[in-house]
Order: C-alpha cells, then sequence, then structure tokens
C-alpha cells in the first residue's frame, strides 16, 4: 500500500493566511467590485444559524481557507461572499493569493487539472478536512452562457469604440444584476450542504 501523501496545508501554513481586511489591504486592483459584492451579499438567517449550529459539535468547521487573485471575477463576486459568511458565523478565513502559494494550489486542483479559484478548503479545530468548493456554484455553471454572450461581443475586434462601451456598460450592470446576486446566495447555500455532509 502506498503511503499517503503528507499536505502542504499544515497547521503552520494555514496560519499564515491573512484575513479578509489584510486582503483588500494588499490587492492590487477591483477593490471597488470587492466592496459592492461584500455589500451586495444578504445572507439568509437560517443559513448563518444552521453553519454556527455545524460549528458547535465535535468535528465541526473552524477555518477556511481561500485562494484566489483579484483579477478573476469569480474571486471579487466569491471572495466577499465567504468573507461575510465567515464574518457572520466566526469561522476564521485564513486567505492565500493563488500565485504566490501554487504548491497550495497544486494540492487542490478542480477536477484534478484546473487552477480554478476562488478554492475554499474547510478545516477542523483539529485540522481535519472538511470539503472543498471550487470556483463558482452549478447555478452559476448554469447559467455562465449569459455572461459569456456578453463578453463575446466585448472582445469583437470589429466593433466600433461606442459599441465595445456599450457591452462594457452591459457587463458592469450583469455584475450588479439579479443574476450575478443569485450566484452569490447559491455559493452560501452549496457551502452550507457540503458542511452539512461533512459534519455528523
Amino acid at each position: 500500500m502506498t503511503a499517503q501523501k503528507e499536505s502542504v496545508v499544515t497547521p503552520e501554513r494555514l496560519s499564515q493566511g491573512i484575513n479578509y481586511k489584510q486582503w483588500m489591504e494588499q490587492i492590487d486592483r477591483n477593490q471597488e467590485k470587492f466592496v459592492d459584492n461584500f455589500e451586495g451579499t444578504q445572507l439568509n438567517a437560517d443559513d448563518v444559524a444552521a453553519i454556527k449550529a455545524l460549528m458547535a459539535k465535535d468535528g465541526g468547521p473552524a477555518t477556511c481557507m481561500a485562494i484566489g487573485e483579484p483579477w478573476c471575477p469569480d474571486v471579487f463576486r466569491g471572495m466577499p461572499v465567504i468573507a461575510k459568511l465567515c464574518e457572520a458565523t466566526g469561522l476564521d478565513l485564513k486567505i492565500f493569493f493563488r500565485d504566490q502559494h501554487i504548491d497550495l494550489m497544486n494540492e487542490y486542483l478542480y477536477k484534478g487539472e484546473f487552477q480554478s479559484i476562488p478554492t475554499l478548503v474547510f478545516f477542523t479545530k483539529d485540522h481535519k478536512e472538511l470539503g472543498v468548493w471550487h470556483e463558482r456554484a452549478q447555478k452559476a455553471r448554469d447559467e455562465m452562457p449569459q455572461l459569456s454572450e456578453i463578453t463575446a461581443k466585448m472582445r469583437n475586434q470589429e466593433l466600433s469604440e461606442e459599441e465595445r462601451q456599450k457591452h462594457m456598460d452591459q457587463y458592469a450592470a450583469f455584475q450588479k444584476g439579479p443574476v450575478w446576486g443569485g450566484w452569490r446566495d447559491a455559493e452560501v447555500k452549496e457551502i452550507r450542504t457540503l458542511l452539512e455532509a461533512a459534519v455528523r
């Protein structure tokens, strides 16, 4: 029997992650989008209570490790969601920049292949891994063609500057609209489901 490979995410390494305030101080772009998504995330009291109840159990979640980069739309939508959820529940959030911590990312590749961000990994206080959440909610994956259609138009080289600006405005409006907000809500639901399945 082959020995299990030792994780690079030791308790000591995990403790080196930064908190959300430090993340916001260190990122070099999209600060306004992070703020918009944080403020736009409206947590359901039932979800918060359910996660707090799981945290109170033996073997419940205690820490969330988040891996991301600020240029990524999935990150400036998804990282504020987990930050707000951690703030509301008391989960300890430890954030790592992907490109500075490739070894962490490579341990948690999406489908064993993709360096998808954000990646969220949940641990007990005894450092047992409970589960991993990658990139975006299934609802977002299902509805992504709506956004892809807009971004494809933005990249059309034959557009006039005026037409391109119109599509860029449409893209910005989408990121403040109900579909985008629904993707944030779905992230919370999936995290709750993941943790409920892991903690008995």
